[in-house]
């Protein structure tokens, strides 16, 4: 579709030759005479770009602009002038002009002026869509009063720099609500430095968050930077933090005190800006109480104190997040989505969901890569096996014989056999599909299937 080019000027023969230049581009072009006019055509068309001249009786090109801009704050303007001074350029730059041309107009200074414009126009379009598409990656899916309470807590506290802390089972959204608090305070231009502190060896925990440096260990060959300082002026995560040393925790807690830390074999004080939010699944005042979690580093981080609730404690959320996950997967894909038809959400439902949001993204990829039709009925779901498995029972009962294996390579072997076994049977024994599902080789699977004596001409 062609861009719409609204002409403003007093001058006849101006808006003729300027309408014959740009329509010979495949532009369409709408005239005005006076600023009056062309505030009321631009009401009417909405153009994409106006090419304003100064100079008019009555209202002049800068009043008009200063209308336009009232009306429409994202329209793009250019000034034409033919007594411009760099007092009036800096007015018109100032109200909002994307350029300024000076008559006599020149045919490859008007079209290039006329082109950046559009492609600026074009860039600002695509940078809103992508900052509001950003927002959206960062949004907390549902509507139930826990989701609802969850991001209150989370508007209030991102516009400060308070430490939080973030509880809840794994496959909650831990990560998303800290990237929420990150996306939403005024630190959302600098870094949001993410941390996995289970992880990460012991010995090299430290290296990690605080950096070294040079010749601080064999192998340190240079300095390097830790986390605290990429997260410098931003936001650092620290997940699963109860799996830090009793050492480590005294450090971070030294650092959230004084601002500033040493890096491995340094003695030089860095000092560093950076909000601290940190995330668990396990009851820290248990674990104080066994004395494997600092108390003073629990009420440092407990300042805003969060909970990120299960899938089972807010089941009607359910069709929403599946409606989410099924426009991102598409979104990603390029192609139409999938409709999950009533019986197989009544499913999803019904199911605890143990790995919990986690996991319910993975079966519906899952289900909208195996699902060959648009409507996913109640068949096309997965056997769900009515919850989590208990302790002290296998999904399997020949993994039973895994656990009487002498060394651990039999037993990995005993179990590797069955696995493949029970994905085979989930697939209708169907090779290529199962071996896309567990992420291996077409080749490799058969590999094994034959090592392992597996009959697969059921």
């Amino acid at each position: 579709m062609a861009h719409t080019i609204l002409i403003i000027d007093d001058e006849k023969d101006i808006r003729i030759s300027l309408t014959g230049i740009l329509e010979d581009e495949g532009y369409h072009i709408i005239t005005a005479a006076s600023g009056a006019d062309g505030i009321e055509s631009a009401q009417m068309e909405l153009p994409d770009l106006i090419l304003l001249d100064i100079w008019m009786p009555g209202m002049d090109g800068l009043e008009t602009l200063e209308k336009l801009k009232q009306l429409f704050p994202q329209i793009t303007v250019i000034m034409i002038s033919g007594h411009g001074t760099i007092e009036t350029a800096v007015r018109a730059t100032k109200l909002g002009a994307f350029d300024f041309i000076e008559k006599p107009l020149s045919l490859e200074k008007v079209l290039l002026s006329v082109s950046n414009a559009l492609k600026f126009q074009e860039l600002r379009s695509e940078n809103a869509e992508l900052k509001r598409s950003v927002a959206n990656e960062y949004e907390l899916i549902g509507d139930t009063p826990v989701m609802a309470l969850l991001r209150e807590q989370i508007m209030r506290v991102a516009p400060t720099s308070a430490s939080v802390l973030v509880t809840g089972e794994n496959g909650t959204g831990k990560e998303l609500a800290a990237r929420s608090i990150h996306f939403y305070s005024p630190r959302r231009e600098r870094p949001f430095i993410a941390i996995n502190c289970a992880a990460i060896p012991e010995e090299l925990i430290e290296s990690e968050l605080f950096g070294h440096e040079k010749g601080a260990f064999t192998g340190a060959v240079t300095q390097k930077k830790g986390k605290f300082d990429l997260a410098d002026g931003g936001t650092l995560f620290l997940d699963e933090i109860a799996d830090m040393s009793l050492k480590t925790q005294a450090k971070i807690l030294r650092i959230i005190q004084e601002r500033s830390f040493e890096r491995v074999g340094g003695i030089k004080q860095v000092s560093v800006d950076v909000r601290i939010v940190a995330a668990t699944n396990k009851l820290l005042d248990q674990e104080i109480q066994q004395g494997r979690f600092r108390e003073d580093l629990y009420y440092r981080l407990n300042v805003i104190p969060f909970r990120v609730p299960s899938l089972r404690e807010r089941r009607e959320d359910i069709p929403q997040l599946v409606r989410h996950f099924v426009a991102t997967f598409y979104r990603k894909e390029g192609r139409e989505a999938k409709e999950f038809l009533p019986e197989a959400l009544d499913l999803l439902i019904g199911y605890d969901w143990p790995g919990n949001v986690r996991e319910l993204k993975n079966i519906i990829e899952r289900i909208l890569i195996m699902t060959p039709g648009r409507l996913i009925a109640r068949d096309d779901v997965p056997d769900l096996r009515g919850g989590p498995v208990t302790a002290g029972t296998s999904p399997c009962p020949n993994l039973e014989d895994a656990f009487s294996r002498p060394s651990l390579r039999d037993a990995r072997e005993e179990f590797e056999r069955e696995f493949i076994i029970h994905k085979l049977e989930e697939n209708d024994w169907n090779i290529s599909r199962t071996a896309e599902l567990i992420e291996l080789e077409r080749s490799n699977l058969h590999r094994k299937i034959k090592s392992y004596g597996i009959d697969v001409r059921k």
